[in-house]
């Protein structure tokens, strides 16, 4: 059996879970035992339903803009052609290269978070998804990364755009905050995120659309939103 730390097991005390709670009282009970010394993320998951009454089963990706960011700081490299460049580099973003750039993902020497690529350079980075795709880097113009408009595209990755993905079982998670935050504004962000996901959901799916959710943090334990 595996044997839970003395911190761990003092958190599982605090849980309530012989009754339902508010929405508030859930988040301050998460950021009550957030109890590490660094800013944690407070974080939501959900399972949705996936089950269409026809054409098989649902996948969902997109992104989610919340109003008050998700705190998490991102590095961005931009790539565009050599005469954007320098326009580029004003847009905030930490790296900004054309071939130069691509010879670093290439050769896998690359350090940032987020890549944002204009439509031109597609064709140039397509060779190399083997490699971005299983990091989550690949630009997609869903997700708001391929784009002409580099200053606004990472404005909307600086300012808190979520990227949101299910894995086959339903499952999807995001940050909604920081420990930092105030519960009001991780309320805001929960409720923004929720009403998000729902107008997701597609006329082929019959019945709830969101299964469960719960709320945690980097370090803590768990909560079921409205109840056990």
């Amino acid at each position: 059996m595996k044997k839970r730390s003395k911190r761990y097991q003092n958190l599982i005390k605090t849980k309530k879970i012989e009754k339902k709670i508010k929405l508030s009282e859930t988040l301050d009970l998460v950021k009550k035992n957030s109890t590490t010394k660094f800013d944690e993320s407070i974080d939501v998951s959900i399972r949705i339903n996936l089950k269409q009454s026809k054409g098989g089963d649902f996948s969902l990706r997109t992104t989610v803009k919340l109003p008050n960011g998700s705190g998490k700081k991102e590095k961005i490299a931009v790539l565009c052609e050599p005469d954007k460049v320098s326009d580029s580099k004003k847009s905030g973003a930490e790296i900004v290269g054309s071939d130069d750039l691509i010879e670093k993902i290439a050769s896998g020497k690359f350090d940032f978070t987020k890549l944002i690529c204009t439509p031109a350079m597609m064709g140039k980075i397509g060779k190399h998804g083997k490699v971005l795709g299983p990091k989550g880097l690949m630009p997609n113009p869903k997700l708001g990364t391929v784009s002409n408009d580099i200053n606004k595209a990472v404005k909307d990755i600086k300012s808190g755009l979520v990227e949101v993905r299910n894995d086959k079982d339903g499952n999807l998670a995001s940050s909604i905050g920081r420990k930092s935050y105030s519960t009001e504004k991780l309320e805001e962000n929960y409720n923004y995120f929720i009403d998000s996901i729902k107008k997701e959901k597609p006329d082929t799916i019959k019945g709830e659309f969101i299964k469960n959710t719960y709320i945690t943090s980097t370090m803590g334990i768990s909560y079921k939103v409205g109840g056990k």
